[in-house]
């Protein structure tokens, strides 16, 4: 487990790479982290997926600069399906590809604001499958989603801020015909699997706006169900 940096044209961008114990190559996952940046949760979320077998990038969209400066100009990216983040996660999906530890066939998963840019990604760019954990759909997602590799989604049931997305995911998937598995979990809010804490104040406050804590027991399964579509789409296509 390393810090790296990552080539995005000709400068680079910080980033935090989780390797597999063992001799690869091994499949990829680029890690869109949630509004708060790549904090200590957000790498353990890589490290988590290198103890299942896949090498794991976190790329630092905010380029070492703190989230209350940046998160603002990321959304306005994440909901137009373009800019710079953008930019850098294709970066991050190259540079991935391209190690000799790699297979070449990478995977996104992203949480929260993450969740809206994995989603966007997994049309827009060549990754092989697709975790979105509560993330925001983009407009006429039927549209944009077409041509998506396959998509596994995590959503709770008591989030307020995402108030039937779940089904409207699952939905524009199946018009589009992408393969996919989207579950909405009931009395679970935001955030639930990972162990995400906000600053001060922001805390009892996200509980009532985001539902933030609810549900956590139902983490297990939707971990279960990211591995076993990740080792059906990604992994066994680098066997095969």
């Amino acid at each position: 487990m390393s810090d790296i940096t990552i080539p995005v044209g000709v400068r680079e961008l910080p980033g935090y790479l989780a390797v597999p114990e063992g001799e690869g190559p091994w499949p990829g996952v680029v890690i869109v982290f949630e509004a708060l940046g790549a904090t200590g949760d957000m790498r353990a979320q890589a490290d988590r997926f290198a103890a299942g077998g896949y090498l794991a990038v976190l790329p630092d969209l905010y380029d070492g600069a703190p989230w209350v400066r940046c998160v603002t100009k990321a959304m306005r990216d994440m909901r137009s399906g373009r800019g710079p983040a953008y930019d850098h996660i294709e970066a991050a999906r190259a540079w991935l590809a391209g190690r000799d530890d790699c297979t070449g066939d990478v995977g996104v998963c992203g949480f929260c604001m993450g969740g809206g840019f994995a989603l966007v990604a997994a049309a827009k760019y060549d990754f092989e499958a697709a975790a979105v954990n509560y993330g925001m759909l983009p407009r006429r997602p039927e549209e944009a989603l077409r041509g998506a590799c396959p998509i596994v989604g995590n959503y709770g049931g008591a989030d307020p801020t995402l108030r039937g997305a779940a089904g409207r995911l699952e939905s524009a998937l199946t018009g589009a015909g992408v393969t996919h598995d989207v579950k909405e979990y009931p009395a679970t809010g935001h955030g639930f699997l990972t162990e995400t804490s906000l600053p001060g104040p922001l805390g009892p406050v996200a509980k009532i706006v985001f539902g933030m804590g609810r549900g956590r027991a139902n983490a297990a399964d939707g971990w279960s169900r990211i591995f076993a579509f990740f080792d059906e789409h990604l992994a066994k296509k680098s066997t095969t």
